[in-house]
């Protein structure tokens, strides 16, 4: 034998839940009627077989430039990584043969996992040797350290430095060092 059930009306608040459900669905009803028979302008973007420009800001992946002989830019003078705020930047520096550059970096590693792509790095480069404007997205891998860019991957996408060839940055010529030895400043 079936048991009677006393069927419970909706109260004011369930009452008012279905009119909000209605009105998402009339609401999206309306949006899709409107995508499928009016503006044809507004199209998404089919990446990647479409791309459209970056900025000419764009922050994409590291590089290192070269001088104009083809060895690395860079001078390791540190400030790069100094300025990093996630220091994600480690540089080892070595006595360079040459005797018209002080250091050049024997390791230069960015952890890109730890990156935030802030620019200052760029920004305190005082040889142009670190770039931000290759254009190219920091890809996924399937590893952490693959993450970590170093001096050779920085170098696959690296440019001639369109900035002026100074070569002399002996830590002895800056502006700083000449000011304690009657220098100008």
């Amino acid at each position: 034998m079936g048991k009677l059930v006393h069927r419970v009306e909706p109260d004011l608040i369930l009452q008012s839940y279905v009119v909000e459900v209605a009105k998402g669905v009339t609401l999206v009803t309306r949006q899709f009627l409107r995508n499928l028979f009016g503006r044809k302008d507004i199209v998404t973007v089919q990446y990647p077989e479409e791309r459209k420009p970056y900025t000419p800001r764009f922050r994409g992946k590291h590089l290192l430039t070269k001088r104009d002989d083809g060895q690395v830019r860079c001078v390791a003078c540190m400030l790069c990584a100094t300025a990093c705020p996630a220091n994600c930047i480690t540089i080892v520096a070595a006595e360079h043969r040459d005797a018209d550059i002080e250091k050049y970096p024997t390791t230069f590693e960015i952890d890109l996992l730890k990156c935030i792509y802030c620019g200052f790095c760029e920004e305190a480069c005082p040889c142009d040797a670190i770039r931000m404007d290759s254009g190219v997205h920091t890809l996924p891998t399937f590893t952490r350290r693959d993450q970590k860019a170093g001096k050779v991957n920085l170098l696959e996408l690296a440019k001639r430095s369109t900035a002026a060839q100074g070569g002399d940055f002996r830590a002895d010529n800056h502006a700083g060092a000449l000011h304690g030895r009657g220098g100008h400043h």
